[in-house]
């Protein structure tokens, strides 16, 4: 079994890598119309989406997700009982300024690169290193860029109104996890 979870990684990009590029994270959050493991707003209010993955056939199944793909619904068919439907590859997903994939280290093979769904995506790969950092001894984790998310030109910044719709939803999340965090305290659940 991995010593990675899909929480273990985000976190770590959460606290280290955006945490002072951003003003608010939210994990798996779907406010661009998609799912984000970790949706990050910049300080200049730009969409930072990070995708978490734990296996190479997650990565290589994220292709064939949605938010890669724009559908254009045309004409109907007579008597095929279906639209005419245009499909054409994304670069960014919707509203998302920077994509990146996160996953561990260990999982990464350069040939994986052929298998993102855009060349504009970037890549980080985490590994633990061998210091201990914390009273708790869990080992410092090492973030390593190995390829730059090209930005997407035609993402527009965030209103005050959508970055605070935003930051509604993480402060919900917080409390939300608090009280999850109590309710398996009191039923003696490790949180």
């Amino acid at each position: 079994m991995s010593q990675w979870s899909e929480h273990s990684i985000a976190r770590a990009i959460a606290l280290q890598t955006l945490a002072r590029k951003c003003v608010v994270l939210v994990d798996n959050c779907g406010w661009t119309g998609h799912e984000c493991d970790v949706l990050g707003v910049t300080t200049d209010l730009r969409i930072i989406d990070v995708e978490v993955k734990i296996s190479r056939a997650d990565l290589k199944a994220d292709a064939k997700k949605d938010k890669w793909w724009h559908r254009q619904y045309g004409a109907w068919i007579p008597g095929q009982r279906r639209q005419e439907v245009t499909t054409t590859a994304r670069q960014h997903p919707p509203k998302v300024w920077k994509h990146y994939y996160a996953m561990p280290a260990d999982i990464w093979k350069p040939d994986l690169l052929d298998c993102l769904p855009s060349k504009a995506s970037g890549v980080l790969l985490l590994s633990y290193g061998k210091d201990y950092t914390d009273l708790h001894h869990r080992p410092h984790v090492i973030v390593e860029c190995i390829r730059r998310a090209t930005p997407n030109k035609d993402a527009t910044r965030l209103t005050p109104s959508q970055a605070i719709d935003i930051a509604r939803l993480a402060n919900l999340r917080m409390w939300e996890a608090y009280h999850r965090r109590d309710e398996a305290q009191k039923h003696g659940v490790a949180a």
